[in-house]
């Protein structure tokens, strides 16, 4: 969680200078070599052609707009309340569950999803601040992280890795290519190795957290994301001169410890699809793909 929030500092000291969109273009150019080398161990056979086209398109989809919209709001907001409002992704995953997975979820957590719902309108406080286009995009970036995760849910082992790894990347280079003939500002070379970190620094997060759920229980594993709210805090003082208004501390505390309720529920054998827990609850970029296709690309040794 640390390399992931250090992920997250990069893209806000690049967003200072340059527009979000290109940063996001150049991170994703350069995750192909590293992916690459991912994508060799692929054990299944087969094309990039999705058996389940139309999941696979809208996924693409969600992924693209939550890479979007989360490099737009870690460039324009400061980095506690961006994970506070991000990190609504798993009680938004329990309500997609619903319609998506056929989960039954009673009232002990929608009773979490509630209070942990009620914690965003404290960080928002609407009528307290001047709300920004960066807080519109960091809850568009927890919809479609939610979105995309229960989706990979919903498709099981159907889809090959490849696929759900790829046509994500695709749609982002071609989507954030488009944007620059709109707006683009030549960067210099050492801002553009900054883009290549940002690659390594997603995928190294990734295979450390493989590394984690594989040494430990999920329902030990999953609460360690809200640490990156430690970072954050600590990022943004040191390095921003970032300061956690009141609001946004009390807000990201009703919001992470109904997340941790969630979690701590499915571990009990209460939901048998268990969303929230198998999902990985970080938000997807395309920088920083799920650690559920990842771990597929990467079994453990027998």
């Amino acid at each position: 969680m640390g390399l992931y929030a250090t992920h997250d500092v990069v893209i806000k000291s690049l967003g200072a200078t340059y527009p979000a969109l290109q940063i996001l273009f150049f991170a994703s150019l350069l995750s192909f070599p590293l992916v690459s080398i991912v994508l060799m161990r692929d054990p299944h056979p087969g094309t990039l052609r999705p058996v389940n086209p139309g999941w696979v398109a809208l996924r693409t989809v969600c992924a693209v707009i939550a890479g979007a919209a989360g490099f737009f709001a870690f460039s324009t907001l400061p980095l506690a309340q961006v994970y506070a409002i991000l990190f609504t992704t798993p009680l938004l995953i329990t309500i997609l569950s619903i319609p998506l997975l056929g989960e039954r979820v009673g009232r002990h957590r929608w009773a979490a999803v509630v209070v942990g719902l009620s914690g965003v309108l404290i960080v928002l406080r609407p009528g307290g601040q001047d709300l920004q286009l960066g807080h519109a995009a960091a809850l568009a970036g927890a919809v479609a992280s939610a979105v995309a995760a229960v989706i990979i849910r919903r498709l099981g082992r159907a889809e090959r890795p490849m696929v759900l790894l790829m046509w994500p990347m695709l749609g982002n280079f071609f989507a954030t290519g488009a944007s620059l003939s709109i707006s683009y500002q030549p960067m210099a070379l050492e801002h553009l190795a900054m883009t290549g970190i940002i690659a390594a620094l997603g995928l190294a997060g990734g295979f450390l957290v493989i590394l984690a759920y594989r040494a430990g229980e999920a329902a030990i594993v999953a609460p360690m994301q809200y640490s990156q709210i430690l970072w954050a805090t600590a990022y943004g003082w040191f390095l921003f001169g970032e300061g956690v208004d009141p609001a946004t501390l009390l807000g990201a505390v009703v919001i992470i410890a109904s997340g941790i309720y969630i979690v701590w529920r499915e571990s009990r054998g209460v939901s048998a699809n268990r969303p929230a827990t198998s999902a990985r609850l970080r938000p997807e970029t395309v920088t920083a793909p799920k650690s559920t296709i990842l771990q597929r690309l990467w079994p453990p040794r027998a």
